[in-house]
């Protein structure tokens, strides 16, 4: 059983994204589809005293409403590296991890940024690495895969030898099961549960940025994340 994930990259992802690159063979940056910009693509949350609070990437959208994910602009007019950083360094400056891990994204924060995807990217390589993340990483835009959603999708795990098809459960109100059954591919719904771990403030505040796990608990974080850590509270999947 060959599993792939397939994901559009974020901005500082949460954990069920992590989680499902760990479970996959071959982890898919879906990045040559049309940018959303309600979604999570160039924002995300971390904890505060007071709860949870939005990071939030100013881009360029106007008269752009096709632009794919890949294409995105960072509106150059703002100064958000200071703040984000700011916001990390004042929620996250006493965790236990804060001086082994900021500086790590303090430099990235600190190189003048144009494209979203790059940033994002940058941002997902430092995560992984710190989580020491081994599946190998492809992207969408270089498979040259064509087709309308499910058929692509399909495409993409054929072209990766793929028997099985690891998807988030939001995927249940578009994905076509039976399509990939004909293609000979299984189709497996994450389902993710979200772990309960030490954190900065309480009560315990779920679905944030990864990055809040690991200034958090450190080397820990994979175990947490992946439910291997032994007494693991868990939240029930959306």
């Amino acid at each position: 059983m060959k599993t792939i994930a397939i994901l559009q990259p974020g901005y500082l992802p949460w954990l069920g994204f992590f989680d499902q690159m760990v479970q996959s063979q071959a982890f898919v940056i879906y990045d040559d589809v049309q940018y959303d910009k309600h979604g999570w693509r160039n924002r995300n949350r971390i904890r505060t005293a007071e709860g949870w609070q939005w990071l939030t990437v100013p881009v360029l959208t106007k008269g752009k409403a096709t632009q794919t994910i890949r294409e995105v602009k960072i509106n150059p007019q703002e100064t958000w590296q200071d703040k984000h950083l700011k916001a990390l360094r004042q929620h996250y400056g006493k965790t236990p991890f804060a001086k082994e891990y900021l500086p790590v994204f303090q430099a990235t924060y600190a190189e003048p940024w144009e494209s979203l995807f790059e940033l994002n990217m940058a941002l997902i390589d430092k995560i992984v690495g710190l989580l020491q993340i081994k599946t190998p990483i492809f992207f969408s835009s270089q498979m040259n895969v064509h087709g309308e959603r499910t058929e692509r999708l399909i495409e993409i795990c054929k072209s990766l030898d793929g028997t099985e098809y690891l998807t988030g459960d939001k995927a249940e109100e578009y994905l076509d099961e039976p399509l990939f059954e004909k293609a000979g591919i299984k189709v497996r719904w994450h389902h993710y549960k979200h772990p309960v771990y030490p954190q900065s403030h309480s009560p315990f505040v779920p679905y944030l940025s990864a990055i809040d796990l690991l200034l958090n608990c450190g080397a820990e974080s994979l175990d947490i994340l992946t439910g291997k850590k032994e007494d693991l509270i868990c939240l029930p999947s959306l």
